[in-house]
């Protein structure tokens, strides 16, 4: 597999002493940062996502089938590190070994993605409550950082960085910037490509970037196993279609993420009435403007549409997932994805997991 080259907008992070074949669980206790700069000169690497192909016809005059479209996994690491409400290396571990998988990803490539340091700042500086709960969530466990972030997940990316790392997966991480916009980022530039593009996430809020070349596999820990998500799904459970799905939050609200919808200004303003709307005119914004100008809906609805717009494109703004991230998507990771160090690699954290008894203990995980 080629090494993977990086600009310097943003990292891999990696202990340097980690070895995937040794069981001791010193493995992990040094760490270092580690950068990696692009060459001045770099030889193209060729992948195998076709992005025009003839069909070629047999003696019997049928065409061969066009290959499928290769995917490319895009994984979202932080939410995989808690088990509910409490941080978990183990959780992660589980769900990182059934989602490397031949059932999941297969040989696909899979970029993980971290969330960079203060990146909620900007949405929180539109809307304070932005996540709120999970900024308290953050400060309990940022004790001891070393540099790699804040919280739970920042004190054991140098560990999760590694196990991805052995696995021929990249990890990108950029200050400044939740993952949820840095996958959004990237996966555009990866349909540029003539790609198709897989999420890895239980976050909502990658529904508004469902397309027919965009997917989710959610994470379903009652039954202990992946499970994708479509542009099908999400018409049989909403009865419209994903891009609706940003502007009914707007409306509704998203209590986990900690904005509020105008439900509490407007008590009869609910989802029934919000869908109807949206499903009318396309968007939240389109619905605004007419509202501006003419009557939507009825008199409650009218009243708050136009007291209530900038209120709602705030809601918008804090939602809306940025797809302008200074982030450059690599050829080298686009390349089938080499497996034949899973198992060890795997194993290792596993093996480390449970001989940190005291590590364990003291964290909840």
């Amino acid at each position: 597999m080629k090494t993977l080259s990086l600009s310097h907008s943003f990292n891999f992070i990696h202990p340097s002493n980690f070895n995937p074949s040794s069981s001791s669980s010193s493995a992990f206790s040094h760490s270092s940062s580690v950068s990696f700069n692009k060459p001045q000169s770099e030889t193209p690497i060729t992948t195998s996502a076709p992005t025009s192909t003839t069909a070629t016809v047999t003696r019997n005059g049928n065409a061969n089938p066009k290959p499928k479209i290769k995917k490319v996994f895009f994984l979202d690491v932080n939410p995989l590190c808690y088990n509910e409400s409490k941080p978990s290396l183990h959780c992660f571990a589980r769900w990182l070994s059934l989602f490397l998988s031949p059932q999941v990803t297969q040989t696909h490539p899979v970029i993980a993605v971290v969330d960079g340091e203060r990146g909620s700042e900007h949405r929180r500086k539109l809307l304070p409550s932005y996540k709120a709960n999970r900024i308290k969530f953050t400060r309990k466990f940022s004790t001891g950082g070393g540099g790699y972030g804040d919280g739970f997940v920042g004190r054991f990316l140098p560990v999760i960085s590694d196990v991805l790392r052995k696995c021929n997966v990249p990890v990108v991480k950029v200050d400044g910037h939740e993952a949820d916009d840095v996958v959004a980022t990237l996966a555009e530039q990866v349909l540029k490509k003539g790609f198709q593009v897989v999420i890895a996430s239980p976050d909502k809020d990658f529904k508004q970037l469902i397309s027919d070349n965009v997917e989710i596999v959610m994470p379903l820990p009652e039954l202990q196993r992946w499970s994708f998500y479509t542009m099908r799904h999400y018409r049989n459970q909403y009865n419209c279609d994903p891009q609706s799905d940003l502007s009914l939050r707007c409306i509704i609200g998203d209590e986990v993420d900690g904005v509020p919808g105008i439900q509490h200004l407007v008590p009869n303003f609910g989802w029934k009435t919000a869908l109807k709307l949206i499903k009318k005119h396309g968007s939240l914004e389109a619905l605004l403007n007419a509202a501006a100008v003419r009557t939507v809906g009825r008199p409650y609805a009218q009243d708050a549409l136009k007291k209530y717009a900038d209120y709602l494109r705030r809601n918008y703004e804090v939602l809306a997932l940025k797809r302008d991230i200074n982030v450059k998507l690599y050829d080298e990771w686009l390349v089938e994805r080499e497996t034949q160090n899973d198992s060890i690699a795997l194993s290792t954290l596993f093996k480390y997991l449970e001989e940190s008894k005291e590590l364990t203990n003291k964290l909840y995980i």
